[in-house]
């Protein structure tokens, strides 16, 4: 069952969702004119710059990307990076550099259409998603109605259930790595009392947690880099030498781990980039829809400044890690590869940095994902669904701490690839739309006459 779902994911992400994601970065890189390039600063401007305002109605741009950055940031940033170095060498690195700048684009696609096509729910909160624009959006019901129903489905399973699941084993594992008298069941009861503690506040609370976590931890992660990249710097100029190298050359990587082809790392770093931010896949539009925006176009610039934060930055310093302690050797791969490099850097200080910094991640992660997963059963079941689904989260969450979950992951992943289908989908059908509200954005609302129907 195991490797037949793993043939399956296989196929699906090699031949169908790499084409479709990279092809929707080169279409919204085009069609929006190189819009992460042109905006850059004043993406970051209006991220930072409104930080700490608080908002009447929904929550406020930052705290939105706050939620969204929760669940990008996981242990994808950890243990996938690792895992694509392995699989893929060093050179993997530069391709996915590449994918988050493609994803930069996409990402803005998707705040600007969740921010459109929002709605108000029973508690007069904003909600919105590929769900909502897919419904509100595309001309053809009976198309709208059978993608969105679809993707509400996928999103609910992946994430909100399986995918926490394997979030709560990474935590569980990470903790039990470092205080091994801990057992792995109270680790998930731990957890899973506290996640519920944020669950039940709705998106108020759950915006506001993110607001303290995701920065801090985030900055933290990044301080111990730079510690590592200090302490090794005589390794920092090869070690970027070695990235490029192998992004372009064949067996490049010699002289660290075994060669590598370009096509290896391409494949991996690519994967990489995509998964890692997230961005087509259609789970952070739910953060964003939330914000309280003048127009949609802003909240798209701050959602590419969480691509940037979780790739550029925070996947980069992993990486950077992992090459500068010469931990490729090691032999190790995923999780374990990155925790031999923390121990090199920091000895037994750093397998408890480690583990704090996984659990902080997962965490983080399992709150977003929740959040997204409550968006869509809103959308499939209205208020009613809510109390079930929280049960079944936190049972997910209990028993993932201490199982064995190889198919769960397998099956996360296998959902997590087809809610991506019908998103690109919307995407494509919906593209002028962002067309049309980008141009209103830079003709009219900076010069003080935004149209009417640019927001609801």
């Amino acid at each position: 069952m195991l490797e037949i779902i793993g043939k399956l994911n296989s196929v699906i992400v090699d031949y169908l969702l790499t084409f479709a994601l990279v092809a929707s970065g080169i279409l919204f890189l085009f069609l929006n004119r190189g819009v992460q390039f042109r905006k850059f600063g004043a993406a970051f401007k209006q991220t930072f710059g409104g930080m700490f305002k608080k908002s009447d109605d929904g929550i406020s741009s930052f705290q939105a990307l706050a939620v969204a950055i929760a669940a990008q940031v996981g242990t994808g940033n950890v243990a996938g990076v690792a895992t694509a170095m392995v699989s893929g060498g060093p050179g993997a690195i530069f391709w996915m550099w590449i994918m988050s700048l493609f994803g930069m684009g996409t990402i803005f696609a998707e705040a600007v259409l969740a921010q459109k096509y929002r709605v108000k729910d029973e508690d007069g909160n904003w909600v919105g998603g590929p769900a909502y624009y897919i419904t509100n959006g595309l001309k053809n019901k009976g198309l709208a109605g059978f993608l969105s129903k679809f993707f509400a489905i996928m999103i609910i399973i992946a994430l909100g259930f399986f995918g926490n699941m394997t979030q709560s084993n990474s935590i569980a594992g990470a903790v039990n790595a470092a205080f091994p008298k801990i057992p792995l069941v109270v680790i998930g009861v731990i957890i899973a009392i506290f996640a519920a503690l944020v669950f039940i506040g709705g998106i108020d609370r759950i915006a506001n947690f993110a607001q303290l976590v995701v920065p801090f931890m985030a900055v933290i992660y990044i301080i111990f880099a730079i510690l590592t990249l200090v302490k090794f710097r005589e390794h920092i100029g090869p070690s970027f030498k070695l990235i490029f190298q192998a992004a372009f050359t064949p067996e490049a990587a010699a002289g660290g781990a075994l060669g590598f082809g370009i096509r290896q790392a391409i494949k991996y770093g690519v994967a990489r980039g995509l998964f890692s931010n997230e961005a087509g896949m259609g789970s952070t539009p739910h953060a964003h829809a939330t914000a309280n925006v003048d127009h949609p176009a802003q909240q798209g610039l701050t959602a590419m400044v969480g691509v940037f934060i979780d790739t550029i930055v925070i996947c980069s310093a992993t990486a950077l890690i992992v090459l500068v302690t010469d931990s490729m050797d090691s032999g190790l791969t995923g999780a374990l590869l990155t925790q031999k490099a923390f121990e090199i850097g920091f000895g037994r200080l750093g397998l408890v940095l480690l583990a704090v910094a996984l659990t902080f991640f997962a965490f983080t992660t399992i709150i977003g994902w929740y959040y997204f997963g409550e968006t869509n059963i809103k959308f499939l079941f209205g208020k009613k669904g809510l109390t079930p689904y929280r049960i079944i989260v936190i049972a997910f969450i209990v028993v993932g701490s201490f199982q064995k979950i190889d198919l769960v992951w397998s099956l996360s992943d296998l959902f997590n690839s087809l809610m991506v289908i019908p998103n690109v989908i919307a995407l494509f059908i919906l593209r002028n739309d962002v067309k049309d509200l980008l141009n209103d954005y830079e003709h009219n609302f900076l010069k003080g006459k935004a149209s009417e129907h640019a927001h609801n």
